[in-house]
């Protein structure tokens, strides 16, 4: 319904598949950003398929690896899931991801 009524717009950069775990709503930049598997979108609220900036933070090989070892799935499992986004200031978001069973975390500048 939304669809044929015109009031809204799919977003187009999820071909891969991927997974959305989170949303951080930047208001004052009229950007969102969205957490999913392996990658941090940045999208722009007035059209979200315009300049499209997307981060690819996949877990270390290594670490995959150790989760395949444990019986993980490598597919749904063994990824870099992003859970968390977080203002930290007005430059920078904090990030931290599953890491494939091992988080890691790090700041994003918003430049």
């Amino acid at each position: 319904d939304l669809l044929l009524s015109n009031s809204c717009i799919p977003f187009l950069g999820s071909t891969e598949g991927l997974d959305f775990r989170t949303l951080l709503l930047d208001e004052e930049r009229g950007r969102l950003l969205i957490g999913a598997k392996d990658h941090i979108f940045l999208l722009n609220l007035v059209d979200l398929n315009k300049n499209v900036k997307k981060i690819y933070w996949p877990a270390a090989k290594e670490k995959v690896e150790l989760c395949k070892l444990a019986g993980k799935d490598a597919h749904t499992d063994c990824a870099n899931f992003i859970r968390v986004l977080q203002p930290y200031n007005r430059t920078h978001v904090y990030v931290c991801g599953t890491g494939a069973f091992h988080p890691l975390c790090g700041y994003i500048e918003l430049g």
